[in-house]
């Protein structure tokens, strides 16, 4: 696991985008239509058509990463606006990136007995 330093936004791209891409059209994407610095150290998430893949760049200040994600069942929670970029915490992040809820984390029910 990758140790996200504090200070560190997240940001959500809403809407879909074409998980064809790398880095640099990403990047691209960040600047031109969220208005963003893709260079800025920050996290850009974005979402594939089926809700089922993302991509996430950040750029660690020596070199550009991009990380993929594909749930194996379910999809990812995505905010409903359109055209706009949203602003998570890390923490949040993380319940997205497992396939939970990040507007509303529940813990899951434990079982009372085993057997």
């Amino acid at each position: 696991m990758i140790a996200i330093p504090g200070n560190v936004r997240v940001w959500l791209a809403t809407g879909y985008t074409d998980m064809r891409r790398g880095f640099p059209s990403l990047a691209l994407q960040v600047q031109e239509v969220l208005h963003k610095d893709p260079l800025s150290g920050h996290l850009f998430v974005f979402r594939g058509r089926r809700s089922d893949l993302v991509k996430v760049i950040w750029h660690d200040g020596q070199g550009a990463c991009l990380f993929t994600k594909r749930l194996e069942r379910g999809r990812f929670i995505w905010p409903s606006v359109a055209g706009e970029a949203v602003t998570i915490s890390p923490a949040q992040m993380s319940y997205l990136l497992s396939g939970i809820d990040w507007r509303n984390p529940q813990e899951a029910q434990r079982p009372m007995r085993v057997g």
